[in-house]
Parts: structure tokens; C-alpha cells; sequence
């Protein structure tokens, strides 16, 4: 008997436990002072909470509704942490913060303590554990949620609960599959605050980002500060270094978030907001310090909202998120890009929409384009997402953005995954995310794509060469990481003086030989002299560097087609002006045994043209060289015949022949080993030589 009575008595005391004791009066006779505190901030809470509520039914930013409202609730929640109400509506609230892992357990404390505290408990419940990946479980609740309310609120959800239905069962197949990738959270450039939208550079080894981590500024209503940008980069032993706040003029006390670094790394996009509304601006880099943002042009800023911003692959557009266009039958946010006018950086022509294949009736939220021109990654709360903002990756196909294909798990995930930016390798990539587990709010983590290993692919530090024919190709065995083979070439490196070893600022145009078409014309850093570009598979390039009292340099640079990714390094050293000073043409061509200077070669010549009509004093003789294989009479005639040619075609654009000389050496003045071919190459050569200033 004693038994059972302790039994029954166990009973009695969990069911106590498990219920509700609601924020009335009489429930707290002897804490009368502390009850009003409590009720005093629940009631504030409560009109945090609508307010943000509201704002999401009509699919706006909530703000710091949420964030206030929790903070209200925590006081409440310290008094009398066994209310349903209470714990129901702190769950509803981390919902729509970047801790929405947080609401699953105040929400299920809900249900445990009244399971019908509220009409909207199975839709949140729906959503927390649609979080949780409990994809099954979370249809259950939403479909419990639809068949048993009456409320008006099921009407007003409309689309979200349908939508929400449909996120489960694509996450369940998505989940079902995963991709091939590791997803690491980059501890050592996250805070405590949201980390979020990195801008990496073309090779990989620099990133600038946007933070909301005690920055000295005054923090706001709920102690949330602005977000400021900072720059990492990484070291030899593959870390990144701590961050550093860029300063002024890109970090200010106002919220600015960076949206994109060039791909040469001498541009960077933000947005920030111009009174209520967000406006795009770009930076310039000149040296070593950042210009202060310029806002770009009225066609792409308009009386809306524009925000996350792209370059694409040759800057002649800007792709970006805007608010959709007035007559749209949904809200939200859609892409648009805009192009520049006659080749113009400053004018750009009326916004389009990218389309109905990439927007959807709900948010798109930032987007990239791919160095490779071809490829665009973009954030989205539509397709088949699986819950939040999800990835996805659109090619472009004879001019058309093809139907986007999402990322898959563990990529996207339930929570907000959005902020994709890849290095031009395609290897490896970086997002933010709010999942749980990472170290406070939105967190930036690494991707790194796993495919098929042991592929061979060229890869070297330096193939720069005088031949189209017989490029060097370094072959080695791909490491086991790689996605979506990408046929860029990532060209990097500096100016420098050759004989200081100083920086030079210098001017570097890139040709198409096939063409004679400028691919590409930028300046190189003064304070470094770094450069930093990408170029599609394929093409022979002639690469001219021209600066201030230093002779031209030139290079030739031939991508075959099957070449995959490969990163090229080359310090190109100017020389000055002075007599003795020698430049080898590497983009002069002749077929072989022959002396007639070819049409790709022109582009060359007429650089030499403006350098001997800038500088009027200028004399120089044309040399022609060859390697050793063969006659040595033979050598030296076809050397002396092709140093001719090139004379007689500067004669022709007005140089006249007193300041001109021709020489052929044939195989005397080799500068590589003839014995291999890449070294016999590099010795077929056409030269000039200052002999007068």
C-alpha cells in the first residue's frame, strides 16, 4: 500500500510539473514587485513580436523585432520560466534571428507544459524541426497545423505553409544524396556575431568580409553593431591570419556590407544604406588604402533597394539583388544586372530582370558570377530549396541561364546558407551560414569539393613563352580535390623594377593573337605592383606592360584547350630606358624557315611603333636569333632576313631607317640550354636593343 501510494504521489508531483503556470497575479501572491517587472517586459516583448511577426507575413525585414522581443522575454523568462505562452513565443522569436537553433527547446517546453497554448504551435513546431533535418516530423506538424486551425493566419500564410511542405520533401532527397564536399567553419575569422558575405580573391588568398563584432562603434537598441568590412589573408602554412578591420573610408559608423572583390583585387563592391534605402557603391584600390566608396549609376540605384552585387568575367555588366519591380504580382526580392554603356565605367544602361528561369516568387538573396563567364551562384528561397536560403548554380548556354541546380546537402542546409564565393580552381568555396554549431550568428565556412582523384591537369608556376607551338606544361597529378572542371587560368604576380627590385606601377593590356581584340587593360598596384587575372582556356595571349621611363615588356602566353585550372606566377621586371637595354618580342611570329612577319604579330610591332615615336631619340637594332639545330649559315641568314622584316615593317608606320638597324646573330647569343626543346624555343627570338636616347 505504502508503494502505491508513493507511485500515485510521483504521478501527482510530474503532472504539477508539467503545467503551464501563466503571468497572472495570482499565481505570484508573494512576488507581487518582481511579478509587475516581469509582465512590464513580457508586454513589451509582445510588441516586439508582432511587429515582427507582421512584417514577415509580408515578406519584409523584420529588423531587431525578434532580437528586442528576446530580450524582453529573458527577464519575463527568469521570473517564471513554466509559461507555455512564454516559452511558445520566445521559440517563435529565435525563428526569425541568425540562433534559430535555439527555438526547437522553448517550443517543445511549450507543448510539454500546454500542448494548446497557441493555434500557430504546430507551424512553429514544423519549423523547428524542419531545422532539426526531422523532415518527417515536421510535415506531420505542419499538416496537423492545416487541418486543425481556423484561423484567419492560414489564409494569410498562404504560399509559406505550402512552401514549407514542399521544402521537407526536398530535403528529404537532398539529405538522401549528399555531395561530395567537407564543410568546415573557418574558426579563426569568426566572432561571437555574424560573420557574413565573404569576397575572396581570384587565387584564393585574400578575404574581405563583413562582421558585426565590437568594432568601437556605438552598438544599437539591442546591442548589435554595425557591420564593418575586414580583411584576412592566408599564409604560406595555409591559415588565415586575424582579421583587420579595413578602416576608413570602406568601414564607417554606418552598416556597409561588401558584396565583391574584382577579380583583379583592385575593385571591391558594398552596400550601405542612403537614408531608408540600400545603394550600391564601388571602392578602388590605389596602393596600399582603399578610395571611399562612389555610388554607382542612377540606372542600377534606383528609388529601391539594391544590395548584393557581382562583377561578371569582363566587367562589362553588374549583376545584383533589387527589390521586385513595381507591378510584380509577389514581394520580395528578384536579380537584375545592368550594362555598361559604349565600353563607359560610369554609365550603365536600364536594369533587367535576369529572368524567369533563375527568379522566383520568392527571395533571391546574393549572387556571384564565376571568372569562367559561364557559371552564376546565387541565393534563393524559392526551387527546391530545403528550407531558408539555399545555393544554387546556373550555367549559361548560348546566352540563356539554364534552370538552377541546387548545391545539395551539406552545402545547404534547412538554416540560411547564402554568400557563395569561389576561388577560380573551382576547388574550393565559401559561404555563410547560420546552422547551428558554428560560433555565434552567421559563421563563413569553407567548402571543399571532393571528386574523381588522379586526374591530370597542366599546371605550373611560370609557362609564360615565346611559342604558340611548344608550350612547357609541368604534368602533375591533380590533388584528390576538385568540382566542375574549371578552364581558367589564374595569372598572377608583380611589376617590379629589374635592376631595384621596387615596385613599378605599370599599365597591362591582354590580347587575343587570334584577334587582335583587347581582352583586358588595368593597372597595376603602385605600393606592390601585384596584378591578379583570370583567363578562359583556349586562346594565345600577348600580354604588353608598358610604365614611365621603363622599356614595353611583353610575354606570350598560350592556354591549350584542355587544359583545366592552373595558377601561373611571373615577376616581370621593367627595364628603363637606357642604352644596352635589351627586349625580347615575344609576340612577333613567323611561319617556320620563313621571314614574313604574321599578321598576329602586328599588335606587337605597333607597341614598338608608339614607343619610338614617344620617345623621339630613340635608336635601336633589330636582332634576330635562332637555336643551333641546322646550318649555322642558314641560321644566321634566316635571323638576318626576319631583324629585316621587322625594320621594314616599322618603316612603313613612318619610323624612319637612321634610327633603325637590323642584325642577324643565328645561334650566337643563345639565353636557355638548346638541349631541349623548350630551351631551343626560348633562343628563336626577335630582340631590339637600345644603342641611342
Amino acid at each position: 500500500m505504502k508503494n502505491i501510494c508513493i507511485i500515485i504521489g510521483s504521478l501527482f508531483i510530474s503532472n504539477v510539473y508539467s503545467q503551464s503556470i501563466e503571468f497572472k497575479a495570482g499565481n505570484f501572491k508573494d512576488k507581487k514587485d518582481a511579478f509587475k517587472v516581469a509582465v512590464a517586459h513580457l508586454e513589451k516583448g509582445d510588441e516586439f513580436l508582432e511587429s515582427g511577426n507582421e512584417s514577415i507575413y509580408a515578406v519584409k525585414s523584420p529588423g531587431n523585432n525578434f532580437l528586442a522581443a528576446i530580450q524582453e522575454y529573458e527577464y519575463a523568462f527568469k521570473f517564471n520560466p513554466n509559461s507555455a505562452e512564454l516559452n511558445f513565443k520566445m521559440g517563435n522569436a529565435y525563428l526569425y534571428t541568425n540562433e534559430k537553433y535555439k527555438a526547437l527547446k522553448y517550443l517543445k517546453a511549450a507543448e510539454k507544459l500546454n500542448p494548446e497554448v497557441d493555434t500557430f504551435l504546430d507551424f512553429y513546431l514544423g519549423m523547428a524541426q524542419q531545422l532539426d533535418m526531422d523532415f518527417a516530423g515536421a510535415l506531420k506538424h505542419y499538416e496537423k497545423f492545416e487541418g486543425a486551425t481556423k484561423s484567419k493566419h492560414v489564409e494569410t500564410l498562404g504560399r509559406m505553409l505550402k512552401k514549407r511542405k514542399s521544402e521537407c520533401k526536398h530535403g528529404k532527397s537532398i539529405t538522401a544524396a549528399p555531395i561530395r564536399a567537407w564543410i568546415d567553419n573557418v574558426g579563426n575569422i569568426n566572432s561571437s556575431e555574424d560573420d557574413y558575405s565573404p569576397c575572396i580573391s581570384t587565387d584564393g588568398g585574400t578575404i574581405m568580409f563583413t562582421s558585426r563584432r565590437e568594432n568601437g562603434h556605438k552598438a544599437d537598441e539591442v546591442g548589435v553593431y554595425d557591420g564593418d568590412i575586414y580583411i584576412t589573408e592566408i599564409s604560406n602554412k595555409g591559415k588565415w591570419s586575424k582579421p583587420k578591420n579595413v578602416g576608413k573610408p570602406l568601414s564607417t559608423e554606418n552598416d556597409e556590407t561588401s558584396t565583391m572583390l574584382s577579380y583583379n583585387g583592385t575593385k571591391l563592391l558594398v552596400f550601405k544604406t542612403e537614408g531608408e534605402d540600400y545603394n550600391v557603391y564601388e571602392s578602388n584600390l590605389k596602393g596600399a588604402s582603399w578610395s571611399a566608396p562612389g555610388k554607382l549609376h542612377r540606372s542600377l540605384n534606383t528609388i529601391v533597394n539594391q544590395t548584393h552585387a557581382t562583377y561578371n568575367f569582363n566587367d562589362r555588366k553588374v549583376y545584383f539583388i533589387s527589390d521586385k519591380q513595381v507591378g510584380s504580382s509577389s514581394k520580395g526580392t528578384d536579380i537584375y544586372f545592368c550594362g555598361r554603356k559604349n565600353g563607359s565605367k560610369q554609365e550603365f544602361g536600364a536594369a533587367q530582370s535576369i529572368g524567369k528561369e533563375v527568379n522566383t516568387k520568392f527571395n533571391e538573396g546574393s549572387v556571384y558570377m564565376h571568372p569562367d563567364g559561364e557559371t552564376m551562384y546565387f541565393s534563393s528561397e524559392g526551387h527546391n530549396s530545403m528550407g531558408g536560403y539555399d545555393i544554387f548554380m546556373s550555367e549559361k548556354k548560348q546566352g540563356v541561364w539554364q534552370v538552377p541546380v541546387n548545391m545539395g546537402y551539406p552545402i545547404n542546409t534547412p538554416y540560411d546558407d547564402h554568400f557563395f564565393a569561389a576561388t577560380a580552381s573551382g576547388k574550393y568555396a565559401y559561404i555563410s551560414s547560420n546552422r547551428e554549431g558554428g560560433k555565434g550568428g552567421l559563421d563563413i565556412y569553407k567548402v571543399t569539393f571532393w571528386g574523381k582523384p588522379k586526374e591530370l591537369i597542366v599546371d605550373t608556376e611560370d609557362y609564360l613563352l615565346a611559342s604558340v607551338a611548344n608550350p612547357i606544361q609541368d604534368v602533375k597529378i591533380e590533388s584528390k580535390v576538385k568540382v566542375n572542371k574549371k578552364s581558367l587560368t589564374v595569372f598572377k604576380g608583380a611589376t617590379i623594377d629589374a635592376i631595384e627590385n621596387k615596385p613599378v606601377e605599370a599599365k597591362m593590356e591582354i590580347i587575343d593573337n587570334s584577334t587582335g581584340k583587347k581582352m583586358e587593360t588595368f593597372v597595376t598596384n603602385s605600393a606592390t605592383g601585384k596584378f591578379l587575372l583570370s583567363l578562359n582556356a583556349g586562346r594565345n595571349y600577348g600580354i604588353s606592360v608598358q610604365a614611365d621611363g621603363y622599356l614595353f615588356h611583353s610575354e606570350n602566353f598560350d592556354i591549350p584547350k584542355q587544359s583545366s585550372f592552373s595558377m601561373v606566377s611571373k615577376e616581370i621586371k621593367l627595364k628603363n630606358i637606357k642604352i644596352g637595354s635589351k627586349i625580347a618580342l615575344r609576340n612577333v611570329f613567323f611561319d617556320v624557315g620563313k621571314s614574313t612577319v604574321k599578321d598576329a604579330s602586328n599588335t606587337e610591332l605597333d607597341r614598338l611603333v608608339k614607343l619610338l615615336k614617344d620617345v623621339p631619340g630613340l635608336k635601336i637594332e633589330l636582332s634576330g636569333h635562332t637555336d643551333n639545330t641546322g646550318s649555322e649559315s642558314l641560321n644566321k641568314k634566316l635571323s638576318q632576313d626576319r631583324a629585316a622584316a621587322v625594320v621594314n615593317y616599322l618603316k612603313m608606320k613612318g619610323i624612319v631607317s637612321e634610327r633603325l638597324s637590323a642584325k642577324g646573330y643565328g645561334s650566337s647569343q643563345p639565353i636557355a640550354n638548346n638541349a631541349s626543346s623548350e630551351g631551343r624555343q626560348e633562343n628563336r627570338r626577335t630582340e631590339f636593343k637600345i644603342i641611342a636616347n
